[in-house]
């Protein structure tokens, strides 16, 4: 018998493992693949090692012409050698780390027999509470040849870069590997059903990253939906859409979503109930069956699915069992896609506060005020969101330094930072963030 059993092990749920073996609760992990879960394994860490180089040469686009003249190839070969070296150990060694704490690990699929048991491998386990944490897996969408189709996980272990490929939507997963792909050589076409892409980003930094991208040799088919992908010659893949265009590749990828692990768990067995987004959870993250909870990106959730975010949930989960009953509280979330130029944003939307006459949206195009600052990035920008106390409540950005500066706004936002908070800092010079802060603090005034 366990006190709480975390089915994945992900970030989601070894975070609060760990927290809880060290409090001195009998706590164990059941996994079916590998030990840490995607992000580690098949996700964001093997997709910002990849996107290093390609970051690089984006950046080195910029002095084209003012005193850089040409710039190095990706040998893909090699980088994902590099790849499997850096990453391929990673999960034996939070196995280790695990396993100090007394953790214990149960390789297979689990599934629910009764509100306080689980099979596994022929095995049973109880414990008092459970915390579902199993995720979610790239969507697959239901046309004639899907089984052709790639994911996210196949493209971060590829031996050798296509020579072609074709990109089945244009949200960040695609926009970000539709990047690494075309440095790396690749000849990338994004085919997307909508008129836009990175869609939940300010729609005019989403048209600056397409227009950038477009410029360099992507290729985008907007308001295009595949029908069908076939086989044909020479080892290639044929993608037809509905409107009667046809793309002739080498590799065809799938990123139009993905999809919350909530199935053969046995959730029917006991009650638990799941809609299309993942389980179904309260302010406590309690599931409809009271020792039963769930964490990470397979809840039901509007706010985002990100690494971040199932760490914060598997923190809240553990101090909760631990006795602090109080209701979840998200703050303010950053939010990144990785592409070539990098778009970020936090807080109310752009979007949503263009509707509301109590907030104010100014845009400040530091990136053409401070070029030497910004390495001649001339599209770097930012727009605030303030409300009418002059708190800023959120922010969009473009840029190569936007995640830096997205995650420098996150106490601002979530500490109601006044104009005075701010300018009596001292920031580093010359910094991106030693720039954007003093501009935005003028405004808060």
């Amino acid at each position: 018998m366990y006190d709480v059993i975390f089915i994945g092990s992900g970030h989601a749920a070894w975070h609060g493992a760990q927290i809880l073996a060290r409090a001195g609760k009998k706590v164990a992990l059941i996994e079916e693949n590998k030990v840490a879960g995607t992000c580690t394994n098949f996700g964001c860490n093997a997709k910002i090692l990849l996107d290093g180089p390609a970051e690089m040469i984006h950046h080195l686009h910029h002095y084209h012409g003012i005193g850089i003249n040409q710039t190095p190839d990706i040998i893909w070969p090699e980088l994902m050698a590099y790849k499997h070296e850096v990453i391929d150990p990673l999960s034996d060694g939070l196995a280790h780390m695990l396993s100090v704490d007394g953790i214990d690990i149960i390789a297979g699929h689990a599934k629910f027999m009764t509100a306080r048991s689980i099979t596994v491998a022929g095995e049973t386990y109880t414990a008092e509470q459970f915390v579902i944490a199993t995720g979610q897996r790239p969507a697959k969408l239901p046309i004639v040849g899907s089984e052709l189709t790639h994911d996210s996980t196949d493209f971060l272990d590829l031996p050798d870069m296509p020579k072609s490929m074709v990109f089945i939507g244009a949200g960040y997963i695609a926009m970000e590997f539709a990047s690494i792909a075309h440095a790396s050589g690749s000849h990338v076409t994004l085919i997307e059903h909508g008129d836009r892409a990175l869609t939940g980003f300010d729609a005019d930094y989403a048209k600056v990253v397409v227009a950038d991208m477009t410029e360099k040799g992507i290729k985008f088919a907007f308001n295009h939906t595949v029908s069908g992908v076939s086989a044909v010659e020479n080892g290639q893949y044929l993608v037809t859409t509905a409107q009667g265009d046809s793309y002739q590749v080498d590799y065809v990828m799938d990123t139009t979503g993905r999809v919350a692990n909530t199935e053969n768990l046995g959730l029917e067995n006991i009650g638990v109930l799941s809609d299309r987004q993942g389980i179904l959870v309260d302010h406590h993250l309690q599931t409809r069956v009271p020792n039963i909870y769930a964490s990470g990106d397979v809840i039901s959730k509007p706010i985002a699915r990100l690494t971040p975010t199932a760490t914060f949930e598997s923190h809240y989960i553990a101090s909760m069992l631990l006795g602090d009953k109080k209701p979840i509280a998200y703050p303010a979330i950053p939010t990144v896609a990785f592409t070539l130029p990098r778009i970020a944003q936090i807080g109310v939307t752009t979007d949503e506060a263009k509707k509301r006459s109590d907030l104010t949206v100014i845009e400040i195009p530091y990136g053409q005020i401070m070029r030497f600052q910004t390495l001649n990035d001339v599209h770097a920008a930012i727009k605030i969101v303030m409300n009418q106390d002059k708190h800023l409540v959120g922010a969009a950005l473009i840029g190569d330094f936007a995640p830096e500066v997205i995650n420098a706004l996150v106490p601002v936002i979530n500490k109601q930072y006044t104009s005075e908070d701010i300018k009596s800092q001292i920031f580093a010079f010359p910094t991106h963030t030693g720039i954007v802060l003093p501009m935005i603090a003028n405004y808060l005034a």
